[in-house]
């Protein structure tokens, strides 16, 4: 693989997991299957959204290649797509940000 083939790639990628990241929901997802793998009905639960915002969501993180989907009888259940992702999670989660409040919040963020 060459450096610009291993750029574009890893460049896509990182935008996929920024694009997941985005959302606090999708966010928060990621968190959980971080601990241990779950049914969209334990999740949406467990974060407080209707299934059908959960379902949504699981789709996007699976177009993605962040999360996938484990057929088991009449139910699915889903875990990280890739074991790293987790340490990945986990470091970002060990970043120490100044998170200014009035950033980003609205359509005309400027960050």
């Amino acid at each position: 693989m060459t450096t610009a083939t291993a750029t574009v790639t890893h460049t896509a990628a990182l935008a996929r997991l920024g694009h997941a990241l985005s959302d606090p929901t999708r966010t928060s997802i990621l968190l959980a299957l971080r601990e241990a793998p779950a049914y969209p009905s334990d999740l949406a639960d467990a974060l407080g959204v209707s299934r059908q915002v959960m379902s949504n969501q699981l789709a996007c993180l699976r177009g993605c290649g962040l999360v996938e989907s484990i057929p088991d009888g009449r139910r699915t259940w889903y875990r990280l797509a890739d074991p790293h992702l987790a340490d990945a999670l986990d470091d970002l989660l060990r970043l120490v940000l100044f998170v200014d409040p009035d950033c980003c919040e609205g359509e005309g963020c400027t960050c």
